[in-house]
């Protein structure tokens, strides 16, 4: 614990203007920051005798080691760049509200030749346009099913839109008559586009034009006596309708707003919000979050304006936003919707009527969101605290062991070897922190000395950041980093798991390439960018915090293993386990006997979850570098031939086995392929072993014409290739 006297600066030193101060711990790491229209003022509030400090800045203050500041001209820069300063380091003690759930919207791509009206969840894109949220994905889809009949938008993915262009004839929708089918030329592109602007318009709220003109066209076909064209229109109007009863009407006045509302105890507080466009409401959100520091109604309200409008811009942004406490000051906030609208924004606390009465009812939403969140909290961290105290004493430690990192092995009979690191922090997944690793330094299947690389190359890098910050400087700490296998001394790290939408088991594993690792002597060319170590600017680091346990998958040997590479980096604070799969049995070092948790206890269910994440990470890289080995084509070693000319050649040709059979005048034949390419080219293929033929298990086919889409494969019977000779049923060979 850090005494806040040690950094406080000197009063003269802090200037008396606007600002934003940023809080570091002794690792650098950005805890806190905060904006002030007087950077001396707020600052000297810090630096107050401990016991009248709030609790949670009391906490701040002395896990802090330094504060720095930056001036600004004006408090509304001061509001930019502090909301900037939080999205980059995500501080622990300020104010996060999380979503608690991922929201849908509907949106129209304005941004593609033929609009299509879809859901989406996830960031906003340029050139969509959004509508909601709503607060369920079928809600959506009832509403389009209606305004469909009306205007008639295609609704379908690219895959189908073109595979309905080649062969002239459009889907159901189309025959239905729910779908213009532009697919197959039915509409212009000029009219579709006006056909998705209209939808767009009715659905920001600019419906009873258009309706008025429905029924003038109505009338006008019922007078020169075109009943069925008039029953039509009739029957749009009704559709139409339907859909606008969907949403109540809650504001008399066709107000376009957004109403918030906070709930809040000494402990946490939850944000709701209606959006109402057009007087009716469009769309519901809502938030929850810890209160880490000491932080007022009005802070919280001025948090969640930064999280809802920080990143929208023009209409996205109401002209008038309704609160239950204005923040202080409020001219910079205000100043600052209005520049992200690009007009006034009326930001308000309603005191009668109307919107008064609807307030109060997102507040009640509110109110019971708080109350359901805390009940599943309260269940939720009794079950991880029991669970972490369970394991602390079946392992003999010292205290709960509250970050714990597991490593698995991956492989296929041997080839394509690859190791995974999850990390859990207080029982919860830290999906940002999970790693994957390359084995480099041997060929071959051994998961003993795997772990022994993969533990090696993990705390050498904590090593190397200690050493780096000045935090270890013991004798003889660089021999001992330096003692193990030399053949990883230059291997990078590891990848960090891409998002994978198609994937269900890997939807949420987010991508963490945010920057370029620049210690490591001989970076890997294969592991792309990484979020490797940053020189003091407070961003969390690849490999710099320890784990109180690591967990192996696996029995005695690999425990060995994990514990000698620990010992040979001079490590010994940090426990070390396995869990083997066949009994569940969690094995320690140098113990001959296994611990046996009680099958029932909480400790054990979470060492379990813990492995199974390892295990599914690994498998689905280790599947992901396999599936790319088997997608590798004889081109890929012809010098300088890129991935455009390749497929030009697989275009022309048809396949790998045609283009080995061509003359070199026929290869100059493709565009782009001069003479020296084609030689280059006949020569490569000259020189490669014929692939084997591809086959599918399942029926016996042989699929020779497959030959450039996966050399020397076979399929099996879902469908998977996999090498050739190698055995149907892979149970026990995959792991």
């Amino acid at each position: 614990m850090a005494d806040p006297s040690s950094y406080r600066p000197k009063p003269g030193q802090i200037p008396d203007t606007p600002g934003v101060y940023r809080f570091r711990d002794e690792h650098r790491r950005v805890i806190y920051v905060g904006k002030a229209k007087s950077l001396r003022q707020r600052l000297a509030n810090y630096f107050q005798d401990l016991a009248s400090l709030h609790p949670r800045t009391r906490t701040m203050v002395t896990t802090a080691a330094s504060v720095e500041w930056t001036v600004v001209s004006t408090e509304v820069e001061a509001l930019q760049l502090e909301y900037s300063w939080i999205k980059e380091y995500d501080p622990r003690f300020n104010v996060k509200y999380r979503d608690d759930k991922s929201y849908p919207y509907l949106a129209v791509t304005m941004n593609e030749e033929f609009p299509r009206v879809q859901v989406m969840r996830g960031h906003k894109k340029k050139g969509v346009r959004y509508f909601g949220p709503y607060g369920h994905a079928w809600a959506i889809r009832d509403t389009v099913d209606l305004l469909l009949r009306v205007f008639p938008v295609r609704t379908c993915s690219a895959g189908v839109f073109k595979n309905a262009a080649r062969t002239g004839r459009p889907c159901l929708l189309g025959y239905i008559g729910k779908c213009s089918a532009p697919c197959v030329a039915r509409i212009e592109p000029e009219e579709h586009r006006e056909l998705a602007e209209e939808f767009c318009d009715f659905m920001a709220g600019r419906t009873g034009t258009y309706l008025r003109r429905l029924e003038k066209q109505m009338m006008e076909a019922a007078e020169e006596m075109e009943y069925e064209r008039a029953a039509r229109l009739r029957d749009d109007i009704e559709a139409l309708k339907k859909a606008m009863e969907k949403s109540a009407v809650v504001l008399a006045d066709a107000t376009d707003a957004d109403l918030i509302a906070v709930a809040e105890d000494e402990l946490e507080a939850a944000v709701q919000i209606f959006h109402v466009r057009g007087g009716r409401v469009r769309g519901q959100r809502g938030w929850v979050t810890d209160k880490v520091e000491d932080v007022t109604t009005g802070a919280l309200v001025e948090h969640a304006l930064q999280q809802l409008y920080g990143e929208e811009t023009g209409d996205a942004v109401p002209k008038e936003v309704l609160v239950p406490a204005l923040p202080e000051p409020v001219e910079p906030v205000q100043e600052w919707l209005a520049d992200r609208r690009g007009s006034n924004v009326s930001l308000r606390i309603p005191q009668r009527g109307d919107k008064k009465a609807l307030m109060e009812t997102v507040q009640r939403n509110a109110q019971q969101s708080l109350a359901l969140h805390k009940t599943k909290r309260a269940s939720d961290l009794t079950t991880r605290s029991r669970a972490l105290e369970e394991i602390a004493d079946a392992l003999d430690l010292d205290s709960a062991p509250l970050r714990i990192e597991c490593y698995d092995i991956s492989h296929l009979q041997g080839d394509d070897v690859v190791a995974s690191m999850v990390v859990f922090e207080d029982g919860l997944q830290r999906k940002g922190e999970y790693r994957r690793f390359q084995i480099k330094g041997f060929a071959g299947q051994d998961d003993v000395r795997s772990m022994h690389e993969v533990i090696t190359r993990r705390f050498r890098r904590y090593l190397a950041e200690k050493e780096r910050t000045g935090e270890w400087a013991e004798d003889g700490a660089e021999d001992a980093r330096t003692e193990s296998d030399p053949t990883t001394e230059s291997d990078p790290t590891t990848e960090s798991d891409p998002t994978t939408e198609s994937d269900p088991t890997t939807e949420s594993d987010p991508a963490t390439e945010s920057g370029t690792l620049t210690t490591d002597p001989a970076p890997d060319p294969e592991a792309g960018p990484v979020n490797g170590f940053k020189d003091e600017d407070g961003r969390p680091k690849k490999f710099a915090y320890p784990p109180q346990l690591v967990v192996v998958d696996g029995g005695q040997p690999q425990v060995a293993a994990a514990k000698r590479a620990l010992d040979e980096l001079g490590i010994d604070d940090i426990a070390v386990c396995g869990l083997a799969k066949r009994l569940e049995e969690v094995w320690l070092p140098e113990d001959d006997d296994p611990v046996v948790l009680p099958r029932t206890s909480e400790g054990l269910y979470l060492l379990q979850r813990i492995r199974d994440e390892a295990h599914r990470f690994a498998i689905t890289y280790q599947r992901t570098k396999r599936a790319k080995r088997f997608r590798s084509s004889p081109l890929d070693d012809v010098p300088g031939l890129g991935e455009t000319r390749k497929q030009a050649l697989i275009k022309h040709f048809g396949s790998v086995k045609k283009l080995r059979s061509a003359t070199i005048e026929q290869i100059q034949e493709v565009p782009g392929i001069g003479r020296k390419t084609a030689e280059t080219i006949a020569v490569a293929l000259a020189q490669a072993a014929p692939a084997a033929p591809a086959v599918n298990t399942a029926t016996g086919e042989i699929m020779d014409d497959r030959e450039d889409e996966a050399p020397e494969t076979t399929a099996d019977a879902s469908g998977e290739p996999v090498p050739a000779g190698a055995p149907d049923d892979r149970r026990g060979q995959e792991r």
